[in-house]
């Protein structure tokens, strides 16, 4: 396996000339980038043209990670030459949040095969329930298969967002890649680091992944409550106040849920998946130091799943909600991820609305506010 990072900016254009000579039917092209490539797709035109046989794929964000760097408003992109695995890419449509689980079910269906190891996700951030989509794909595999990714972004502007198969990006979509054969080894990883605060709540009323009462009180107005002068910015600042569930109180797993939109017609709180009613919510909060922990927690799961020194191909996915509250020290948890990993490790990824990875093992979760790592390498 050959893998090799490459960067665009509109201001110096591509970081090497020309492109790596990797291009081959067992090629990923990984793509991550600003929503601005919808209307601007010249730079996915060239990688195409330079990259013809190979599965291009990728996403928009709400920032670009390339090595221990944060980027903003260009490309990244990753190249990797596999040896031995064999790759194939699906794509559907989803025009509403509630098609999601069908969607998943498609492309899971498409992609199922009996030497099937993983598939890697990149969805629509703004149309797609997150928590509907991991249930189509856990339906159809049934856990056989490991299945990580992400939600795109759109930086905080919660606009527009797009993924990309093979040619020009497009809004409304789902792509999935799938890796088959037995060289093919996949780590992943996913850790938060967020403190937990204030009392735990009963979610009295919901539906799917609108949040309207806990504990009989309208959902907006307790996180109006709770952020003072921070609710202005909704639905940008609850990003700093995630929900942590669980399903009952003995219950030690939790999944965090991040906000997308809010209502102030009705009180309610549109999350990025679903919050099961009668479920156990409690506010969360950031501390930087555990934020980048949380980081090196995810890397260090991935590389133990994962090879030796053999060329690696790191996918760090991040959440929007870190990057706001990292601020500058951003980097420092995408620099920590990488010192976990190989030396031969090249690492790309993207800030997003939603991560997709297993808790620990088995079938794949929804979660919001992690670091989510993803490591490929052959044997």
């Amino acid at each position: 396996m050959d893998v090799a990072s490459l960067e665009y900016s509109r201001a110096e254009g591509w970081s090497v000339s020309p492109f790596p000579a990797l291009d081959s039917e067992q090629t990923l092209v990984l793509v991550f980038g600003g929503s601005f490539l919808v209307d601007e797709p010249s730079p996915i035109r060239e990688l195409r043209a330079a990259f013809p046989k190979a599965k291009l794929i990728g996403c928009s964000t709400a920032g670009e990670i390339i090595g221990t760097s944060v980027k903003d408003g260009g490309l990244v992109v990753a190249v990797a030459r596999f040896a031995a695995t064999r790759l194939a890419s699906a794509i559907t449509p989803v025009v509403s949040s509630n098609q999601s689980r069908e969607a998943a079910q498609r492309l899971a269906q498409q992609l199922s095969a009996p030497d099937l190891q993983a598939v890697l996700v990149l969805s629509d951030g703004l149309h797609v329930n997150g928590s509907q989509l991991v249930n189509g794909f856990n339906e159809v595999l049934q856990g056989a298969a490991v299945v990580t990714g992400g939600l795109a972004g759109d930086d905080d502007r919660f606009q527009r967002t797009w993924v990309l198969n093979g040619s020009e990006p497009v809004e409304r979509h789902i792509v999935a890649l799938g890796l088959y054969g037995h060289c093919v080894r996949v780590g992943h990883g996913s850790r938060g680091g967020w403190d937990i605060f204030g009392p735990e709540r009963r979610v009295t009323r919901a539906s799917g992944n609108v949040l309207y009462e806990l504990d009989g009180r309208p959902a907006l107005a307790l996180y109006q409550d709770y952020l003072g002068e921070l609710a202005a910015g909704l639905p940008a600042t609850a990003l700093r106040f995630p929900l942590a569930l669980r399903a009952a109180a003995a219950e030690q797993k939790r999944l965090v849920r991040t906000v997308l939109a809010v209502s102030a017609t009705d009180g309610s709180m549109t999350f990025a998946g679903d919050i099961p009613e009668g479920c156990l919510a409690q506010l969360m909060r950031a501390n930087l130091d555990h934020l980048i922990d949380g980081a090196e927690e995810a890397a260090s799961m991935a590389c133990g799943q994962g090879g030796d020194a053999d060329p690696t191909l790191a996918i760090a996915i991040s959440c929007v909600g870190r990057r706001m509250v990292l601020g500058e020290r951003a980097e420092e948890e995408v620099e920590v991820t990488l010192d976990q990993l190989s030396a031969a490790t090249q690492q790309v990824g993207f800030y997003s609305y939603g991560e997709i990875s297993p808790y620990a093992s088995g079938s794949c979760d929804l979660h919001n506010q992690t670091m989510t790592l993803t490591t490929i390498h052959e044997a």
